[in-house]
């Protein structure tokens, strides 16, 4: 069993599937596995890979689907015809990349589970219960997890696709609290295999292109430099980050943001901005200049990328209400910088018991929130801070633990 076939809505850019779709390919090409990506978009090897428009979220027949079955109870006969019509293009196009790479285990990523493109999770579904080729479903996120989805005129499908129960698939969640909901929801066992990091090869410890980034930004060598990693959305909290700058009261209150809005428009990217303006910070959008780095495509359109942010910054904001797991958390703390992080459920579950010297805050910034971050950036507490934390993310978050668990799971359909 070598030849495997992960499929999704994209493989493409920086958002977190893609990120983690990446570092499972790295790892089981590094145990000899050979494999082929199926999505609407993507940055993979052409020669090893099958792209399909419909299979994205953003295909203009698949959104105008998706806005008539979401907000609201009820969708018509024409809805159904239209969803299995696409559905059996799908389930078309999906034997076609099986057949022309000689799959032998699939692994849907997220297509599974957030009910972005129904007739894909339908589609996908099907073609497992006629093969039953084995699977390895790699959940991220589910419906129940998104107030955007909860009144819809799909229950039926999301039974029976989102996520479905077929002996041939083996469930991968991203944390406990997922673990325990797909299990009670669903009735389905799963494996927790959290985000990981490459901690065994740390970064390059000089890098002259965060330091022309700074420059190009504006700033001096004693400015505090103080990054929010992360996509311009709501549920990122960055009026927090903000809120941070503000009180650190520095002669040139600045934040700087990482990403671009995504796919949940620019009006929350405008109200940090107002907000922002209110409190007397600026706010840097650098997104349109910054790549990928760590990912299938290394955007050489961009003069940086976020390796360089990363180097570049004094201190990382995550501020963030809600998050699946907590890739930005990772990487900061891989790139040893200190962190600011909201106690967000799954961080209180899943990562914070494992000691992570951090500066944490409930829901909202305080004074002493502050005065703890001033701190820890005191040059004998930082240095230690930061390497104890690489070496807890190294033990709990590498790519060692990803190999073991998928190696294991791989192991069960050997049986």
């Amino acid at each position: 069993m070598k030849r495997i076939g992960f499929v999704s809505t994209r493989i493409a850019g920086t958002d977190g599937v893609s990120l983690e779709t990446f570092k499972w390919y790295q790892v089981l090409q590094k145990k000899g596995f050979e494999c082929f990506f199926f999505a609407g978009e993507l940055d993979t090897d052409p020669s090893h890979s099958l792209l399909e428009p419909k299979a994205h979220f953003e295909d203009p027949e698949i959104l105008e689907l998706h806005q008539g079955l979401f907000g609201v109870s009820k969708r018509s006969r024409a809805l159904s015809h239209k969803i299995h019509e696409l559905s059996r293009h799908l389930k078309d196009r999906l034997y076609e990349f099986c057949n022309e790479f000689s799959i032998e285990l699939l692994i849907p990523e997220n297509a599974l589970a957030i009910p972005m493109n129904i007739p894909l999770g339908i589609a996908i579904t099907q073609l497992i219960a006629e093969t039953s080729i084995p699977t390895i479903a790699h959940h991220h996120d589910f419906s129940w997890e998104r107030k955007r989805f909860l009144i819809n005129a799909v229950r039926d499908y999301l039974c029976y696709a989102f996520p479905p129960n077929l002996p041939s698939i083996r469930h991968v969640v991203i944390n406990s609290a997922a673990s325990r909901q797909l299990s009670y929801r669903r009735g389905l066992s799963n494996t927790v295999i959290p985000n990981v990091f490459d901690f065994e090869h740390p970064p390059s410890p000089e890098n002259p292109k965060s330091k022309l980034l700074r420059q190009e930004l504006g700033f001096d060598h004693d400015d505090l430099f103080v990054l929010q990693p992360t996509r311009v959305v709501p549920r990122k909290w960055i009026e927090r980050a903000v809120e941070l700058v503000s009180l650190l009261a520095m002669k040139r209150p600045r934040l700087v943001v990482s990403h671009e809005a995504g796919d949940e428009g620019d009006l929350y990217a405008q109200r940090i901005l107002e907000y922002a303006e209110r409190l007397g910070v600026e706010v840097l959008y650098i997104g349109n200049r910054v790549g990928p780095c760590r990912s299938f495509a290394t955007n050489t359109d961009r003069p940086f990328t976020m390796d360089d942010v990363y180097q570049a910054a004094d201190v990382v904001t995550y501020p963030s209400g809600y998050e699946g797991f907590g890739n930005a958390f990772l990487e900061a703390i891989y790139f040893k910088r200190p962190i600011v992080v909201n106690r967000y459920s799954i961080f209180v579950e899943d990562i914070e018991p494992y000691g992570f010297e951090v500066v944490a805050f409930e829901s909202f910034i305080t004074k002493e929130v502050v005065a703890e971050l001033k701190r820890l950036l005191e040059p004998e507490r930082l240095g230690p801070a930061v390497e104890k934390n690489y070496r807890l993310g190294n033990k709990y978050f590498s790519y060692k633990l990803l190999e073991q668990r998928l190696m294991h799971l791989i192991g069960t359909f050997m049986k």
